[in-house]
């Protein structure tokens, strides 16, 4: 049996882990899912060096994958750096990929899209180097790596091969980053060179954020990869072409363990109050159970979440529905 570590996370994050779980429960998953305590709420009663207890990093080292709620992040100096930058520095999780494709029933005003964001997940400036020179000059330093590079260059290939697209885009900002992304985009395009039947194009991230809103669709069937940050606003962005962040579920892959999480915030303002979407960690769990080898529960819950999109009667206000966070898992566990 699979063990998963579950880590309910800060605000909203153990309403939506608890109607995630019920979902694969129903479902039939098989794995062991152990309960772990991580984040800034827990943080605040505790303290210490870490965002995480010594029996929930010992949880994640024995477990074969992690299933994480969102987390709130402080934006103060000295506090620790967020769970799940922490998570993947620790496990070498290099590819955050999050697919935006238009669920059924929800088209957005901008058209149908289908495309894979593929971010580098360890390094750029969430390596967290930054340094006070005085009371008036700060600096961060933006760590990118040929091996790091190279490693996201080639799961964006072989996601593309998967799928069977034949195309690649890698975003960057070379005519200004002239060291590091030069650096990244070579990476990417040794790599391209051994899939010659895939096509690789290069944009500047301010051109690629005009296009994704002037004409998302020249972005389908097309896995789009690019450092750190980047890619975690271009993903922000997208989210909005499909209907809410809400939606976009995510994985985080290394060389031997993974970490599955809904993109979007904690949201603490709506805590308790049964309102916020939990389509996308149900999907991440989803995604979990394929990671695992319970590829047919995991295949059941999107199909039931497509469905209960399509007929669009049970969905959270994001959606233009009024289901609560429970309601909505329900309806998803109905049509199971």
């Amino acid at each position: 049996m699979k063990k998963v570590a579950v880590i309910k996370g800060d605000g909203t994050g153990p309403e939506l882990i608890d109607a995630t779980l019920s979902v694969l429960k129903a479902a039939g998953a098989k794995a062991e899912f152990v309960l772990c305590d991580a984040g800034s709420e827990w943080w605040e009663v505790n303290k210490g060096p870490s965002f995480f207890p010594e029996e929930t990093l010992r949880v994640l080292e024995e477990s074969d994958c992690c299933l994480k709620g969102p987390t709130t992040t402080l934006p103060t100096p000295g506090t620790p750096r967020s769970v799940a930058v922490s998570i993947r520095q620790k496990f070498g999780l290099y590819a955050n990929v999050r697919p935006v494709k238009t669920f059924p029933g929800q088209v957005g005003p901008l058209g149908k899209v289908d495309f894979v964001m593929v971010r580098e997940g360890t390094e750029g400036l969430y390596a967290g180097l930054e340094h006070k020179l005085s009371e008036d000059v700060s600096i961060a330093l933006r760590l990118v790596t040929r091996e790091k590079s190279t490693k996201v260059a080639e799961f964006a290939y072989k996601e593309a091969d998967r799928r069977g697209w034949k195309r690649v885009v890698a975003i960057s900002k070379a005519n200004i980053l002239k060291v590091t992304d030069t650096m990244f985009l070579d990476s990417v395009r040794r790599v391209g060179a051994g899939h010659p039947g895939v096509e690789l194009e290069d944009l500047f991230i301010d051109n690629f954020a005009q296009q994704l809103v002037k004409n998302p669709q020249r972005f389908n069937e097309s896995v789009i990869v690019g450092t750190n940050l980047f890619m975690d606003i271009m993903s922000e962005e997208a989210s909005a072409l499909i209907g809410s962040i809400g939606v976009v579920y995510s994985g985080n892959f290394g060389d031997d363990y993974a970490m599955f999480e809904p993109a979007h915030g904690s949201t603490p303002k709506y805590r308790g109050k049964n309102k916020v979407n939990p389509t996308a960690t149900i999907l991440s769990g989803a995604w979990m159970l394929d990671y695992i080898g319970e590829g047919k529960a995991g295949k059941a819950i999107f199909d039931a979440t497509f469905e209960v999109m399509k007929q669009g009667r049970d969905l959270t206000y994001d959606l233009g529905g009024k289901a609560g966070t429970k309601e909505m898992a329900k309806a998803i566990t109905k049509k199971l």
